[in-house]
């Protein structure tokens, strides 16, 4: 890694969804994604530890969801992965802050992604869609693309970040006020 010039950012931003009705989520489901969505960011993060933390002015951005603070419905699992992601972020954003180690989570709801462009193949087939126009009310027509993420991202990254941690960012469209 020294060769490469160091570490500055690691950003855990893959995650799957697959939704079911809470009562029908099996453990091997749950599990899935926990393991993809939570459990894989900790262990990304702890591999890049002390790579970032010898530059002296790391950061990890996290991926969230809206999904975390808001109901989704027949999201049960992904729900608690990202949630259990939000608050994984706070630690080390603390554990580290003396270190100049810096970690956020973004939090997105309803952008462009191989995730949301495909959500009908991922609920259950007796999905209520009146269940998810509250999430689409606030944003019009169609769903901003990642470049509206991309942003944020970058800025995180960036000097312009620099007093950045701990928190989350929320990049919705304001379907969530």
């Amino acid at each position: 890694m020294a060769g490469l010039g160091g570490l500055d950012a690691l950003v855990n931003a893959a995650g799957i969804l697959r939704g079911a009705h809470t009562h029908e989520c099996s453990l091997e489901l749950w599990n899935r994604i926990i393991t993809v969505n939570l459990t894989r960011t900790f262990l990304m993060t702890r591999a890049a530890l002390p790579a970032l933390l010898e530059t002296g002015m790391g950061v990890v951005v996290n991926f969230s969801s809206t999904s975390a603070f808001f109901a989704h419905p027949f999201m049960a699992a992904y729900s608690a992965s990202k949630g259990g992601v939000a608050s994984f972020t706070h630690s080390p954003a603390l554990e580290y802050a003396k270190q100049c180690l810096r970690a956020v989570n973004i939090v997105p709801g309803g952008i462009s992604s191989g995730i949301t462009n495909n959500i009908a193949s991922l609920v259950p087939e007796d999905v209520d869609w009146n269940l998810f126009l509250k999430l689409t009310a606030a944003i019009g027509d169609g769903l901003p693309g990642p470049e509206n993420v991309a942003g944020v991202v970058a800025m995180l990254v960036s000097d312009d970040g620099a007093f950045v941690t701990g928190t989350e960012i929320r990049v919705d469209g304001g379907a969530h006020m």
